[in-house]
């Protein structure tokens, strides 16, 4: 609910200069939020077991649309990367969004199968990276750097939680460290937002534009804002002010009082969502459970960061806040998981003697 009124009240002077429509974007944000709450309402009804049989399937078809995208006339290009799918009168789909949940169902019926082989470092480390990171490939060769990130953290901290030895993760760090670095040396762009990060003032009309605008809109709001809809830098100052930079404009409009409200709202989900994984009764359980909430809890962090300049801005959108349909209703459907997890896992059916040591692991690291 919060994220359709802050979409429409940042997106309705977008919609109407670009398609002469103020309703434009909150009409199709509205489709997807019921599109995602039936599929909520889907998944929390099944046994997510049933989701186990399905693991491979759904990786499958997360490839195949990762691989679609790079298709001419099928996938077309946006602010010069490839990420959607064309799907005639329909809007675009992201395939990448669908990628990330699919590939947490897929790592955790995989870890539950192997979870006495992980330690090892041909039956755990390297099959491992070699799944991760053929879906992080394909991700950023669209490019898209953050989608990349979420999901290789994701599935790192499923990794850590199932028992991977710290030397495997510290291997795994050093990899990705250095490949990232290879990354935004030769892609300028990437190089760009380090930049803009470091030094947003040597070119505060260029490349300093967008993070100084988000941060004039934050400290515009002050303590309680401006008033819900009486933004001044969503007409045109901060770029994507209903996509990636909508929390930005929360804080202008309800201040810090409103931002921090938001973010309780998260922390209330994480914290939610760390009972249903300590609760679980089978390992299968538990690591959907931490791949849902480390996704949610991991892209949530990121967003705010970039925006308040902690961290580089990497344009990944705010769960269940910024506007897109794909994310909107990938997360739903993340959710319905969850809440299948919190429903079934009593069930004395599917008890996992192991079950008390994986969750004496998950409660150490949350610790």
């Amino acid at each position: 609910m919060v994220g359709l009124l802050a979409v429409y009240s940042a997106s309705f002077a977008v919609g109407e200069l670009e398609y002469g429509d103020t309703n434009y974007f909150i009409v199709r944000q509205a489709g997807a939020a019921v599109i995602g709450l039936g599929l909520l309402w889907f998944f929390m009804r099944i046994d997510y077991h049933l989701l186990r049989t399905l693991s491979l399937l759904m990786m499958i078809l997360a490839l195949v649309g990762l691989l679609a995208v790079l298709v001419p006339g099928i996938g077309f290009e946006r602010n010069g990367a490839h990420r959607w799918l064309n799907l005639g009168p329909l809007p675009p789909l992201q395939p990448s969004e669908f990628a990330k949940l699919a590939i947490i169902v897929y790592i955790a019926a995989w870890l539950a199968a192997w979870h006495d082989n992980i330690k090892h470092f041909f039956t755990g480390f390297l099959p491992f990276t070699l799944m991760v990171g053929l879906v992080a490939s394909l991700v950023l060769v669209e490019p898209d750097m953050g989608t990349t990130i979420i999901i290789v953290l994701t599935t790192c901290t499923l990794f850590f939680v199932a028992g991977a030895p710290v030397s495997h993760l510290a291997l795994l760090i050093a990899v990705g460290a250095l490949l990232s670095w290879v990354v935004i040396t030769v892609t300028p762009y990437q190089s760009a937002r380090i930049d803009a990060f470091l030094r947003p003032g040597d070119d505060p009309e260029g490349l300093g534009f967008h993070i100084i605008q988000l941060l004039i809109a934050l400290g515009s709001g002050g303590p309680f804002g401006l008033g819900w809809g009486e933004s001044r830098q969503k007409f045109f100052y901060v770029p994507g002010s209903h996509t990636d930079g909508v929390f930005a404009i929360i804080g202008e409009e309800l201040g810090f009082v409103g931002a921090v409200a938001v973010i309780a709202l998260f922390a209330f989900l994480v914290y939610r969502g760390i009972r249903t994984a300590l609760n679980a009764q089978d390992h299968f359980g538990a690591y959907l459970a931490v791949g849902i909430l480390s996704w949610i809890a991991y892209q949530t962090l990121i967003n705010i960061g970039g925006i308040t300049r902690s961290i580089p801005m990497t344009g990944i959108p705010l769960p269940f806040v910024s506007y897109g349909g794909s994310a909107l209703v990938a997360t739903l459907a993340g959710v319905g998981i969850l809440l299948s997890v919190s429903r079934f896992s009593s069930s004395q059916g599917y008890l996992d003697r192991k079950a008390p040591r994986a969750r004496f692991r998950f409660r150490r690291m949350t610790r």
